[in-house]
């Protein structure tokens, strides 16, 4: 069964039970890159959330309040899943994101981290299901030109798949930001424009850069704390989505109006002028 109708049969369940809003459990696995540290300062700085809990490889020191390492073996998702929790358990956290980023060194604090691996997303789904997470995010590089070819080629769709079929009342893939392809100029001297700006990266408008990894993270955020208050089933956030939310100063309107499947704003690049 194919990612869309694992989607489309989970369109058809019930909807998420509505009443007084709570401030939800969120856990990170991969908080040590980039992207993944931005989600993190972000989850803490909103105060939406009751606690924030990061996959730790070994015990570290932090002086943000809120934030909680869960100790866990790299061997945990290279070979078998953990044990799941006890029965009777607490969950570990209402909402989980994976996020997929390249290695930084800044201060040494990030080897403390787990850092997911493409080919572990099945296994890292599995255990975080086993332990009670309801609602799952997948985050693809945000900038994917700069990274591994594991990453740049996205992940396998079987793992997807693998994902998708544990039973998670929500479950959303989101993939790398890019722009919207823009319609070629009708006009020939704005089509000269378009080749020449398109050789010379400098002069281009900052809209059609490749987006910064705190804007990814703004989304991203939006979208954990949204989610559980939503039709169950997966979805897929796809590339023009993310880069759009990336434009805008606060992106709840458009995750709110996405997840309640509604029209949307047009997603439309401003042409660059000379």
């Amino acid at each position: 069964m194919t990612l869309l109708s694992h989607a489309l049969r989970a369109a058809g369940r019930s909807t998420a039970a509505t009443g007084p809003a709570r401030r939800p459990t969120v856990l990170v696995a991969g908080g040590g890159g980039a992207l993944g540290s931005a989600v993190l300062e972000r989850l803490l700085g909103g105060r939406r959330c009751a606690q924030v809990k990061v996959l730790a490889t070994r015990g570290f020191m932090t002086a943000m309040d809120g934030l909680e390492a869960v100790l866990v073996g790299t061997l945990d998702f290279e070979a078998a899943p953990a044990p799941a929790r006890a029965p009777g358990a607490a969950a570990i956290a209402d909402s989980a994101l994976v996020v997929f980023d390249r290695a930084r060194h800044a201060n040494g604090r990030e080897l403390a981290f787990l850092r997911p691996q493409p080919d572990a997303l099945g296994r890292i789904a599995h255990w975080l299901h086993g332990h009670g997470v309801r609602d799952l995010i997948v985050v693809l590089p945000h900038a994917p030109a700069s990274l591994p070819d594991a990453l740049k080629l996205g992940l396998a769709n079987l793992d997807e798949q693998a994902a998708a079929a544990l039973g998670f009342e929500h479950l959303v893939f989101v993939r790398s930001a890019q722009p919207p392809v823009s319609a070629r100029a009708k006009e020939w001297l704005q089509r000269v424009a378009d080749g020449v700006l398109a050789q010379m990266q400098l002069m281009v408008a900052a809209s059609n850069q490749p987006v910064r990894a705190h804007k990814v993270a703004q989304f991203v955020v939006e979208l954990a704390l949204q989610l559980p208050a939503s039709t169950h089933g997966t979805r897929v956030a796809p590339p023009e989505l993310v880069w759009h939310a990336a434009q805008l100063r606060d992106p709840a309107p458009l995750v709110q109006a996405w997840l309640a499947a509604r029209e949307l704003p047009p997603i439309s690049a401003p042409r660059p002028r000379l």
